[in-house]
C-alpha cells in the first residue's frame, strides 16, 4: 500500500496556490534539482542547499531571503518507492518550461501541476516526458477551459490511458472539476505506479534548496 498521488487534489493539498511536483526514474535528487533550474524559461536560475527543511521552514526561508515567498522558488526532494522527487514552493507559476529535454539520457519524468488560485481559470495538468521526447500528456479536468481536453501523446501511451479514463466515467460533464481532478489522478498512480509520500511531504525533514535567480543579482 502507497500513498500514490490522488491525495494531491484536496484543496491546498500542500500549499496554497497549489503544488507542483516532478517525479523521475532514472535521476538522483541532485540532478532532478539541476534539471528543473535549467528548465527555468525567464531567467538563469541556480541550485543553492538549505539543508533539510520541512515545508513551512522552506517557506520561511524563502522569506527571510527575498522578503515575500512568491518572490523566490525552492524545492524540497526525496527519494520513496524508488522515484526520485521535487515539491516546488514559492512563486513558481509559469516559471519552468514544461521542456522533454528534462528527461534527456534515457529517464523518465513525470510532472503533476496545479496553479489552485489561479483565477484564469489554469486546469491542473499532467506531462510524461521519456529520453528527451513527451510522451503524454493532458488536462486533469478533462474539458476545454485549456486546450481541449484530450489526452495526447504516442499512441500505445496515450490511447491507453485514455481508455481507462473512460473506464472511469470520465469525461462526465456533471462531475465536479475536483472529483474528475481526483479520479485522473488515481488512474495515473494506477497505471504508472506513481506515488509521493504524504505524511513525508507535509511534516517531515527534506533536503531543501533554493533556486536562485542568478540574473537579479548580476
Amino acid at each position: 500500500m502507497t500513498d500514490g498521488i490522488a491525495w494531491l487534489a484536496e484543496p491546498q493539498s500542500i500549499a496554497f496556490g497549489g503544488y507542483s511536483v516532478t517525479l523521475a526514474r532514472g535521476l538522483g535528487v541532485e540532478e532532478l534539482a539541476a534539471r528543473i533550474a535549467a528548465s527555468a524559461q525567464w531567467s538563469e536560475r541556480t541550485v543553492e542547499p538549505v539543508g533539510e527543511l520541512t515545508g513551512d521552514g522552506l517557506v520561511e526561508a524563502l522569506e527571510e531571503q527575498f522578503g515575500d515567498v512568491w518572490d523566490g522558488i525552492g524545492l524540497r526532494l526525496g527519494v520513496s518507492g524508488g522515484w526520485t522527487f521535487a515539491v516546488a514552493y514559492g512563486g513558481w507559476f509559469g516559471e519552468f518550461e514544461n521542456d522533454p529535454a528534462i528527461s534527456a539520457g534515457g529517464a523518465e519524468v513525470f510532472l503533476v501541476e496545479y496553479e489552485e488560485e489561479n483565477g484564469k481559470p489554469v486546469p491542473p495538468t499532467f506531462h510524461y516526458h521519456r529520453d528527451g521526447r513527451t510522451v503524454c500528456s493532458f488536462n486533469l479536468h478533462l474539458d476545454d477551459s485549456w486546450g481541449n481536453g484530450k489526452v495526447a501523446g504516442d499512441p500505445e501511451v496515450a490511447d491507453a490511458i485514455a481508455e481507462l479514463l473512460s473506464a472511469e466515467g470520465l469525461t462526465d460533464e456533471e462531475r465536479a472539476d475536483r472529483e474528475v481532478h481526483r479520479a485522473s489522478l488515481g488512474v495515473l498512480e494506477r497505471h504508472f505506479g506513481l506515488t509521493l509520500p504524504r505524511a513525508l511531504v507535509l511534516e517531515g525533514l527534506l533536503p531543501a534548496v533554493l533556486l536562485a535567480d542568478r540574473s537579479a543579482a548580476l
